[in-house]
């Protein structure tokens, strides 16, 4: 039982970490290619990838009940093409503090969402802290009512449905509970999420014609569609499962802290005194949120120093 819960904290913490790295990788990629095509770009890396994995490593890897195809639906619609087709296109007409501000609703809306379709309810205490983990992301980006204000309303609202998307996907998902290993539901959901954004791309006009690849846009497209993409994912998917999707969907507050360390370490921009208190204040609002656990691991922690005194 520990060990399933150090492990589901460890693959919580990478899951933030390689959704930081994407954070530079989409901000390089922008400069150079559309945004929607981009946006399928990283699945078109990453499906053959985990495709080839399951082959090799599941006996079972190929959609056996209607519970899976809904699944796969679910997680193509809401959580591949929904959530990348507006995070992608909104960004490109608001700042990256607004944008953070907007997609960092994520957790706060998870729960509301899961309380009409799971009937999972949050008490007073727990939505408190879900709020302190917001204050926490909003010292980190330091939101102003210039940089507010800066982007169009339409960016801000696209950006707000990609939350919106993630958040309903995840919970769908969980209502849904195919029975298909979360890995290859993931991949089949990138194949069909990455196809959903072409047709989109298309529709859209979008065109790469006198596109120039370069080294930097190699690198971001490479970064986004293995690391934060094929990588990351499935973990996701995986953490819904298990840990149900209102507390995965917390990693919003974390991957803030990790997207401006990769900024440090890469362009040298240096970890600001906001940023860390951000960062407490955003581990405050986890603790308060998952308080009863918190309270398990210090009691083992006290019996075992008490033991050894």
């Amino acid at each position: 039982m520990n060990a399933g819960r150090y492990l589901h904290a460890g693959l919580f913490v990478l899951l933030a970490v390689l959704w930081g790295f994407s954070f530079v990788a989409i901000k390089t990629g922008l400069g150079a290619l559309p945004p929607v095509f981009f946006a399928a770009l990283r699945f078109d890396v990453a499906v053959p990838l985990l495709l080839v994995f399951i082959a090799w490593r599941y006996d079972t890897w190929v959609p056996q009940s209607r519970a899976d195809y809904a699944g796969i639906a679910v997680g193509a619609l809401a959580l591949i093409a929904g959530n990348n087709g507006f995070l992608f296109l909104g960004q490109q007409t608001i700042t990256p503090a607004a944008a953070s501000v907007m997609y960092g609703l994520n957790p706060l809306l998870a729960p509301a969402f899961a309380f009409v379709l799971l009937d999972q309810r949050l008490d007073a205490v727990s939505l408190g802290g879900i709020a302190v983990g917001l204050v926490g992301v909003a010292i980190i980006v330091q939101p102003s009512p210039e940089t507010l204000t800066s982007g169009s309303t339409v960016g801000q609202l696209l950006v707000l449905a990609a939350a919106a998307s993630v958040a309903l996907g995840s919970v769908l998902l969980r209502r849904v509970d195919a029975t298909l290993d979360s890995i290859p539901l993931t991949a089949w959901a990138m194949a069909l999420g990455a196809a959903i954004l072409h047709a989109v791309s298309v529709g859209l006009g979008e065109s790469t014609a006198g596109t120039v690849v370069t080294t930097p846009v190699v690198y971001a497209v490479l970064v986004l569609g293995v690391l934060s993409t094929a990588v990351a994912y499935p973990i996701f998917f995986v953490l819904i499962r298990r840990i149900g999707p209102v507390r995965t969907n917390l990693v919003a507050y974390a991957v803030p802290i990790f997207a401006a360390i990769t900024s440090w370490i890469l362009f040298g921009t240096g970890v600001t005194p906001s940023t860390a208190v951000g960062f407490l204040v955003v581990v405050t609002g986890v603790a308060v949120l998952e308080r009863q656990v918190v309270r398990e691991e210090l009691g083992r922690v006290y019996q075992r120093v008490s033991a050894a005194a």
